[in-house]
């Protein structure tokens, strides 16, 4: 069984900073790329960046400059860095990898449980 686990969230002031991680565990074959997406209330879950295995990001136009997504590949884990936090960051953040277990030839889309960020005074 895969997992993914995120920790890191938190209640932060505006234009503070958090660092949320997670680690992908279970019997790995390969990981393609891992991202973070988040959820705020009523509305639908967005991008916030992704990163391949090889170390290319993606990132939605309203964390540029503000976010960076990182990986250890040796580790299996992901990490984004989230500075200059605005009210509007205020979401619940979910943890992607596309993985494929060991002894088999699929990739699947694997979700954490979602850890939450509050951003405010």
């Amino acid at each position: 069984q895969v997992q993914l686990v995120e920790s890191g969230g938190g209640l932060v002031q505006p234009g503070g900073s958090l660092r949320l991680s997670c680690a992908a565990s279970g019997s790995i074959n390969r990981i393609n790329a891992m991202g973070w997406y988040r959820q705020a209330p009523e509305k639908q879950r967005e991008l916030v960046a992704t990163i391949t295995s090889d170390g290319s990001t993606n990132y939605a136009d309203s964390v540029k400059g503000r976010f960076t997504i990182s990986r250890d590949n040796a580790k299996n884990t992901v990490s984004l860095q989230m500075d200059s936090l605005k009210p509007e960051d205020t979401a619940v953040y979910y943890c992607n990898a596309y993985i494929r277990p060991r002894f088999s030839s699929v990739f699947s889309d694997v979700w954490g449980q979602g850890t939450q960020v509050i951003v405010a005074s």
